[in-house]
């Protein structure tokens, strides 16, 4: 776990026709375009987090507070941000792109510690953006700053869907 983390910490990088036929074609246009964009808006997204949310779908911290039992059926990342931190607005992209990429693979969580000040308090966060990659079986590692979306990729791939 420690060799997992160092490898982690070391690759990371702070950063920051017709009328008739005509209207015909419009619709099948206008259909076309509502199915393209239903098919974009059913893709996985990055998911908000409150801490009700988190304790039903993560890990229930305060029932069993001496341990950790990840509660999803995927793996997971958790970016503890703020709306008003730099690094945390060059990750954001980047996250929804992998939501995207590794949609039904993995889930990508966001917590607004500004918002949640409980739940960043009860895993000392003291810097943001802070990730936490939640493997299934494994502990979870945690990981300070921005990072470049290979670093991303290799995280997820290394930790998150290992064998």
């Amino acid at each position: 776990m420690k060799k997992i983390t160092l490898v982690l910490v070391s690759i990371m990088i702070v950063g920051t026709s017709c009328a008739n036929n005509k209207v015909k074609d419009n619709e099948k246009s206008e259909k076309t375009e509502m199915s393209q964009q239903q098919k974009k808006d059913n893709k996985m997204k990055t998911i908000h987090l409150t801490k009700a949310d988190f304790l039903a779908k993560v890990a229930n911290y305060e029932e069993s507070p001496e341990s950790w039992k990840y509660l999803g059926d995927k793996p997971a990342i958790i970016d503890f941000y703020a709306d008003w931190c730099g690094p945390c607005k060059t990750i954001a992209p980047i996250l929804e792109e992998l939501a995207e990429e590794y949609d039904g693979q993995i889930y990508i969580y966001k917590i607004n510690v500004d918002k949640e000040k409980e739940l960043a308090s009860a895993f000392g966060i003291r810097s943001i953006p802070t990730l936490l990659f939640v493997p299934m079986k494994d502990k979870p590692q945690m990981a300070n700053g921005a990072m470049p979306k290979a670093t991303f990729v290799q995280a997820i791939n290394d930790i998150l869907l290992k064998e």
